[in-house]
């Protein structure tokens, strides 16, 4: 996770003018590292990582760099969401945690069982994975009629 930040910072780094001092530096880091580090920790609840770090960060660069500096942030955390997207386990390599149901127990605490392969919930939570299919699967119906509407 460390390299993926550090690759996003040094190339967003570029387009920081010379005379900005050692804060600004700083800020840019922290705001590229909580952002990977959010990303990889729970992508499912971080819709959109990369136009949220370029507001944390935009006010760092010159307009005539700004496109540039969000072609970066896009490129490097809208690919990493899109791979997280299609392989969940992948956060779970990167920041070396091990994968846990995500649903909650009666008492509202965390479920600490392993997940299913190839899903988010474990084996007493499994039916939690319909309903967020058919959610899925009535928000893309909603879309498609406002597309109509349009």
């Amino acid at each position: 996770m460390y390299h993926l930040s550090r690759a996003l910072y040094r190339d967003v780094l570029r387009s920081l003018p010379p005379d900005r001092g050692r804060e600004s530096q700083e800020h840019l880091l922290h705001a590229c590292e909580s952002t990977i580090q959010r990303l990889v920790g729970d992508p499912h609840y971080f819709a959109h990582p990369a136009k949220t770090l370029f507001h944390e960060i935009r006010f760092l660069f010159p307009i005539a760099e700004q496109a540039r500096v969000w072609q970066a942030v896009r490129l490097h955390v809208g690919g990493l969401a899109e791979q997280l997207r299609r392989d969940p386990s992948l956060g779970h390599d990167l920041s070396g945690t091990q994968p846990t149901c995500q649903a909650t127990t009666r008492r509202g605490q965390p479920c600490q069982r392993d997940p299913l392969e190839g899903s988010r919930y474990c084996p007493s939570h499994q039916h939690l994975t319909e309903t967020e299919e058919l959610d899925a699967e009535f928000e893309r119906a909603l879309m498609a009629e406002q597309a109509l509407v349009a």
